[in-house]
């Protein structure tokens, strides 16, 4: 189980983002979860300064890592955009009560233009990926499609069905996918969500916009029930917060979330 976040005052935490290759390295972050050295290739800094900022990012909270699951000397790096909100609205605030961050005013509907279309893979497509468009089509009310698939398709988990079901979102009646039915459509974005199908992820038409979560799989949390339940659960809750965000980037304001006990 992680520990908390350390606090850091306003001051403080506007110090540590002040250097640009930190705002840089955040703001790759927020798209995609990253490896060090594909964090150097974007940054064009070498791979020590990286490891350094990386370092300050995660002893502020700011920033997590997780060991690759298709390779266990590689390890993923994610910025935590939801405690990157809460301090710079704490940042606003102690400066002036006035300056808190608030919801952003809603704005005419824009032009109809087409649906943005998602692709999300994962290895067997019985939970993450299953997960992710579940969320994607509830809350999108049209204005998006979502597909998901598998390197190497397998029957759909039995707790995926539940943890969706407790979510107000029926999964009894999906089947898995093989990602070679997709390998010839078209999509705006394709994201991974597990770490040994992007390294098998073929190129498609039209090159998408490519973005890589990197989940663990929660069948493989352990053999008993009470231990692998609480593990979907938290893979559900972590996908529906970076589909939130996913529909931000989009431009496209989701539908209230359901909430669950």
């Amino acid at each position: 189980m992680s520990t908390s976040a350390p606090e850091l005052s306003a001051p403080e935490f506007l110090q540590l983002v002040a250097d640009g290759h930190r705002w840089q390295i955040l703001t790759e972050l927020g798209r995609s979860d990253r490896r060090v050295g594909e964090l150097t290739e974007l940054v064009g800094r070498p791979q020590n300064l990286v490891s350094y900022h990386l370092a300050e990012l995660r002893r502020a909270g700011i920033v997590s890592a997780r060991r690759s699951s298709a390779d266990g000397r590689d390890v993923y790096y994610r910025a935590d955009l939801y405690r990157c909100r809460d301090l710079l609205g704490d940042a606003g605030r102690a400066l002036h009560p006035g300056l808190g961050l608030t919801p952003t005013a809603s704005h005419p509907a824009a032009p109809r233009r087409p649906r943005p279309r998602l692709l999300f893979l994962c290895t067997g497509n019985s939970a993450r990926s299953q997960i992710a468009e579940a969320f994607v089509e509830h809350r999108a009310a049209g204005t998006v499609e979502a597909r998901s698939a598998g390197s190497h398709p397998k029957p759909l988990h039995p707790n995926t069905v539940r943890v969706m079901a407790d979510r107000g979102i029926d999964l009894s009646g999906r089947s898995t996918k093989s990602l070679t039915r997709f390998t010839r459509h078209r999509f705006d974005r394709v994201i991974t969500l597990c770490d040994k199908v992007r390294e098998v992820c073929p190129e498609l038409p039209g090159t998408p916009i490519a973005a890589h979560w990197s989940i663990a799989d929660p069948a493989a949390a352990g053999d008993s029930d009470e231990v692998t339940y609480p593990a979907f659960e938290d893979v559900a809750d972590e996908i529906e917060g970076r589909v939130d965000l996913l529909f931000a980037d989009l431009g496209t304001p989701p539908m209230e979330r359901s909430h669950h006990g």
